[in-house]
């Protein structure tokens, strides 16, 4: 529940939180995301960000920006063909993923909570698995910090599932910090003998990774 502020509006910690640390950290990440951007284009040539629409609080559906780190392919090329040696060092840094404080100031994302997923996943979680969209999704969260694509997805959901029954700013601090060593240590950036993570086919129908 949010506190109210003298005119009787609303205020959500949480959304405070989010804000404040969007604000000290953008001025700081903006001269690391030009200096992205221009490896991109040189790399990969235009457009420099992906696009893609992913789901978020309550089941709504928002665009979600990050640096391109796959060259277009042929279908049915797998991701690990498609990945470029630019993109493989943006994502062992989680350098791809700065676009993303401004979905944050915009409302969509906040800084720590489960990742986004693919609108397509919706009607294969159990209903113990969607309550991971109970809470804003997040640039980080508990499962990045506890071995993010080395996880299964099983273990993945459980993980979100504990941070919405304990979300707190405190523990919004705790993983942020976690986050950097797990940034510097590289670790889980992708599942086992996979470029990225294998599509969630729900229980009884996982796909074997790719690659």
């Amino acid at each position: 529940m949010g506190a109210r502020d003298g005119q009787g509006m609303r205020v959500d910690p949480q959304r405070v939180f989010d804000l404040a640390v969007t604000a000290a950290v953008l001025p700081l990440a903006a001269p690391v995301m030009l200096v992205v951007a221009t490896l991109v284009r040189l790399a990969m040539g235009p457009p420099v960000l992906f696009r893609h629409t992913r789901t978020g609080l309550h089941g709504r559906l928002f665009t979600l920006c990050r640096f391109r780190t796959m060259r277009a392919g042929l279908f049915g090329e797998s991701d690990e063909v498609r990945l470029t040696g630019v993109g493989q060092f943006l994502r062992s840094f989680s350098f791809d993923e700065l676009p993303q404080l401004w979905t944050v100031l915009r409302g969509d994302m906040s800084m720590v909570g489960p990742r986004p997923l693919l609108p397509q996943y919706g009607d294969r979680y159990t209903p113990e698995q969607a309550r991971r969209h109970e809470v804003r999704p997040g640039i980080t969260g508990l499962v990045q910090v506890s071995g993010r694509n080395a996880l299964t997805w099983d273990q993945k959901f459980a993980l979100d599932v504990w941070y919405v029954d304990h979300r707190s700013i405190g523990l919004d601090v705790q993983i942020l910090l976690r986050t950097i060593g797990a940034v510097v240590r590289r670790a889980g950036v992708s599942a086992p003998g996979a470029a990225t993570m294998p599509e969630f086919m729900g229980e009884d129908r996982q796909m074997p990774p790719i690659g």
